[in-house]
């Protein structure tokens, strides 16, 4: 599947080939520490199949609890994460941060992985109320529904 996108801010943009079937959850702390996240979503690829179209990302590497270092490619301007990839023997393993994947859409994990580090909670998402879209904070909207109280009331 032929796939582009870019980091948030449209510094760094890039092309793609991957197959769709090869897309992964991680639980792993370092995941949930990079991203702010419970896990990261991640379209598994090698280094031939990644184009950069514009912009260079900046590389920050890390050695993982399995012991492989891994090295995060991120837009240094805006922050966003768009590549993961490893060295030596691995350095032709790379992945594709699918938030900065235009047709993320199409792309359904067909894997977790460090499943022993999701969150204890993970499994009750999809019952949570939720909104379409706008906020998410209950707060703001008991702050709305009060603000609209006091105005009628005046």
């Amino acid at each position: 599947m032929q796939i582009d996108g870019q980091c948030h801010c449209g510094q760094i943009t890039f092309e793609a080939e991957i197959d769709p079937e090869a897309v992964s959850v991680c639980h792993c702390q370092d995941c949930q520490t990079l991203t702010g996240s419970p896990f990261r979503v991640t379209a598994i690829c090698s280094a031939g199949d990644v184009k950069l179209t514009g912009g260079t990302p900046k590389i920050y590497g890390k050695r993982g609890d399995n012991g492989r270092m891994r090295f995060q490619h991120f837009c240094a301007d805006c922050g966003s994460p768009l590549f993961t990839s490893g060295e030596g023997d691995q350095a032709d393993d790379w992945g594709i941060r699918w938030g900065s994947i235009r047709q993320r859409d199409a792309l359904r994990p067909s894997r977790q992985i460090w499943c022993q580090s999701a969150a204890v909670w993970i499994d009750a998402v999809p019952g949570l109320p939720g909104r379409p879209q706008g906020t998410c904070s209950p707060r703001a909207g008991r702050d709305k529904e009060a603000a609209r109280a006091v105005s009628s009331a005046g």
